[in-house]
């Protein structure tokens, strides 16, 4: 593997990190409401069709969307919020696999 490619990965790996980081350390400090459930459901829908869009959707984002959308129905908007900002989280990472590795496969070494 060339040293290119091994230094994208290292900075995919540190960004991805760091955004699952932000995502799961977001604690509300209030009851979330069903409002900023949907706002959140939202966004984090938006993020996961983008993905889609790239063809780099994962099977991770979807069961964090389900799990927002169990526990928004059982009536824990703290943790309905908190799964959808993981999905959220989860599905800008992929975005940013798919526009990152879309030049990267050039830097491979060719035998």
């Amino acid at each position: 593997m060339s040293m290119i490619v091994r230094t994208n990965m290292k900075k995919f790996t540190v960004s991805l990190a760091t955004v699952l980081l932000i995502a799961s350390s977001s604690l509300a400090l209030a009851a979330a409401s069903e409002a900023e459930f949907k706002a959140a459901y939202a966004a984090a829908e938006a993020a996961n069709k983008q993905a889609g869009s790239l063809r780099n959707q994962w099977t991770t984002t979807t069961a964090a969307l389900a799990a927002a959308k169990k526990a928004a129905d059982s009536g824990d908007f703290d943790q309905a919020v908190a799964s959808s900002r993981e999905a959220e989280a989860l599905a800008k990472a992929s975005i940013f696999q798919a526009t990152s590795e879309k030049e990267a496969w050039k830097a491979i070494e060719i035998r």
